[in-house]
């Protein structure tokens, strides 16, 4: 069976899509064209370059967070501060874009010419020009050959979490655009499918945290201004494309207990997060109708 994917952001937690993608895997399901933001890219990204589940799951069990962040500040809180003021983030994300090369470079992909057209579809935030963008398909906006650009440099973009990564420029040959988190706009990018007036194949979406709850947000301080305002802004556009129609489609997965920045994750851990994303995956496929 053949079917098109989305997998949501959900930095460290994104763990729990290799679970998912396991159970996908074994009910016999192919991804034919896949997109995702942040964490969600790069699952899509390794699984549009040939990943099985077997190998992700090695690969997350290997890998050591800490080493995907670069030289960090020093651990106090106005040299922190002064580097976010004026470097606009705490790293500079290079180390998790050369990890995710080497491992594209594996499997023989380094550019979006590299895999068939519409196979992979990041989506990034352009803070320069207030917009959302989605890769490689409005590259030529900014003047730039979509099949010649960097898969890794796109999910990089993807998973820049505001002021935890700095900003990513995209250069094109008239202009400097700063790029960061696709989640700021769409964690979600269900809706990259729906626009099409024919379907081609069943959209299955993988998402990250539960159905909205309708519960409100306690807002009593700056922080929780901010906090607040970033998950409005992150979640809005695409609740409004969880519909029903979708919601039938969409594998929803409860992850809690884990900070979206925790590089730091156990052995342990992180197979908590695989099993949790397994195990809600297939329960979800036995009822699945597609």
């Amino acid at each position: 069976m053949r079917i098109d994917g989305v997998f949501s952001g959900g930095g460290i937690k994104g763990f729990a899509l290799v679970g998912a993608y396991e159970a996908i895997e074994n009910r016999g399901l192919t991804f034919v064209r896949l997109a995702g933001t942040s964490a969600g890219a790069i699952i899509a990204a390794l699984i549009a370059a040939g990943y099985t589940s077997e190998e992700l799951k090695k690969i997350v069990k290997d890998v050591n967070g800490k080493q995907l962040l670069d030289e960090a500040p020093f651990d106090v809180p106005f040299v922190r501060w002064l580097k976010i003021y004026f470097k606009l983030g705490l790293y500079k994300g290079k180390k998790l874009e050369q990890w995710l090369e080497g491992l594209l470079a594996q499997k023989g992909i380094y550019s979006f010419g590299d895999l068939a057209p519409e196979t992979l579809r990041v989506v990034t935030s352009d803070i320069t020009n207030g917009r959302m963008l989605t890769l490689p398909d409005d590259l030529p906006a900014y003047k730039i050959n979509p099949r010649t650009f960097s898969i890794a440099r796109a999910v990089r973009m993807s998973c820049t979490l505001p002021y935890f990564f700095q900003p990513v420029k995209l250069c094109g040959p008239h202009e400097k655009a700063l790029v960061v988190d696709g989640g700021v706009l769409s964690n979600f990018p269900i809706w990259l499918f729906d626009e099409e007036k024919k379907q081609k194949r069943p959209v299955l979406g993988i998402k990250l945290s539960t159905q909205t709850t309708g519960l409100p947000r306690q807002v009593n301080t700056g922080a929780d201004l901010f906090g607040a305002m970033f998950h409005t802004m992150k979640d809005a556009h695409d609740a409004r494309y969880i519909s029903r129609r979708h919601e039938k489609n969409i594998i929803f997965i409860p992850v809690k207990g884990t900070a979206v920045t925790d590089f730091s994750l156990t052995n342990e851990k992180k197979d908590a997060l695989i099993r949790t994303g397994r195990e809600y995956a297939e329960a979800f496929l036995k009822r699945w109708c597609y």
